[in-house]
């Protein structure tokens, strides 16, 4: 008994995407009135075959603009220890030694500074009262030429005041931020409390990462939050992850080498 019309269909363009026929990641397919006029086929039918693509991640939708092929990430594997600040803290110096390390081509965009008023998580995470100054720090990774993840630090505006100026220079601090405060104003980072989400894209993340739109790519959250010596919070640190192309790995004690195959996929610690 030959399959269906709509699995028919489906198989073909499985076969066109796989070969490249279809074009490369990004790229859209035909549109549903193309589809029904190439195969001879009702809309419902088309929409049956687009719908099994979609589920095997070979295609993505995107309301109001169509349907493209996925593009094929290989995954970058994050490397969670006690005691190391560099994944979370936003070490791009660190990032991009590892990447290249990897043989992968790292990306990372000069910070995106703003001046704002705390409201929300970061008010609350650096225990200050709503419509408090504070400096936002936005930065987006790239491995390949693929956003892998975006991130942005909130420091407290009397930081800066104290003569951390730098902190508003829309310039990378090669040495990170943490170790700059430690130089310029002798203050330490004595421990931080790190807090793990899983949740939907927003509509931004969706469109930066080239998510599909119905949700079944969740975004890996790290909220990092650092504290002084005193337990004053100096900075909150949030760091998006799509889960499509990132995977994370926790080690404790003594633990044998990474395996080829999770090494053949990187690593960063």
């Amino acid at each position: 008994m030959p399959d269906p019309m709509w699995k028919q269909i489906a198989e073909d363009l499985r076969q066109k995407i796989e070969s490249g026929v279809l074009g490369s990641d990004g790229k859209p397919l035909p549109t549903e009135l193309e589809l029904q006029a190439d195969y001879s086929a009702s809309r419902n039918t088309v929409r049956d075959a687009i719908k099994w693509l979609v589920g095997r991640n070979l295609v993505y939708t995107r309301s109001g603009q169509g349907t493209f092929v996925a593009p094929k990430v290989d995954p970058f594997v994050t490397k969670l220890v006690a005691g190391s600040q560099s994944s979370a803290e936003g070490d791009s110096q660190a990032f991009t030694a590892e990447v290249l390390g990897l043989r992968r081509l790292p990306t990372v965009s000069l910070p995106r500074v703003e001046i704002l008023a705390a409201t929300g998580l970061p008010a609350r995470e650096l225990a200050v009262p709503r419509g408090t100054t504070v400096i936002s720090r936005h930065q987006q990774r790239y491995i390949d030429g693929v956003p892998y993840s975006r991130q942005t630090t909130f420091y407290p505006m009397h930081l800066v005041e104290r003569g951390a100026a730098r902190l508003i220079n829309a310039e990378d601090i090669r040495e990170g931020a943490v170790h700059y405060l430690e130089r310029e104003l002798g203050i330490r980072e004595a421990g931080w409390r790190d807090r793990f989400n899983v949740r939907l894209p927003d509509q931004d993340e969706g469109a930066f990462f080239s998510l599909p739109d119905d949700g079944r790519i969740p975004v890996f959250e790290i909220v990092r939050t650092g504290y002084d010596d005193s337990g004053i919070p100096l900075r909150v640190t949030v760091t998006t992850y799509p889960a499509d192309r990132n995977q994370f790995v926790m080690e404790f004690g003594r633990v044998p080498g990474v395996p080829a195959s999770d090494r053949s996929e990187g690593s960063h610690e």
